[in-house]
């Protein structure tokens, strides 16, 4: 399985791992993100490497932070491999390969409690 997601990332140009985590980092405070976290999910998936959680104060908000992720991949080299939720904007996620972006409304947040699902064996950093 490991296999697979070495492939499916590898076939995607562009930056990898801590770069890229960086670049949506930026690009998430840059919009003023709000509490964001970021799950470490490489032993537990094969989806993705890192899990980036955060939320916005609105769906304008919500839309604004998820289309500046995008963008700032597409300058870097790195467009997403694909953006669900854009058209409700109450949770948008952007998958970047190696960094899966899930930018949320608090509500939203807190009913599907993301953080909860993916940190059993793993370990969530702390972002600001």
């Amino acid at each position: 399985m490991k296999t697979e997601k070495h492939n499916r990332i590898t076939d995607h140009p562009g930056r990898q791992g801590d770069e890229l985590l960086a670049l949506v980092m930026g690009a998430l405070e840059d919009l003023k993100g709000v509490d964001i976290k970021v799950i470490d999910v490489s032993e537990l998936t094969s989806i993705t490497d890192r899990m980036v959680v955060v939320s916005g104060t609105s769906t304008r908000h919500v839309k604004a932070l998820a289309d500046n992720v995008a963008l700032k991949a597409k300058q870097a080299g790195n467009p997403a491999l694909g953006v669900e939720g854009a058209a409700a904007a109450e949770w948008i996620l952007i998958d970047l390969g190696d960094v899966v972006v899930h930018v949320m409304l608090p509500a939203v947040r807190e009913f599907y409690a993301l953080e909860k699902l993916w940190s059993v064996g793993g370990r969530i950093e702390e972002a600001n």
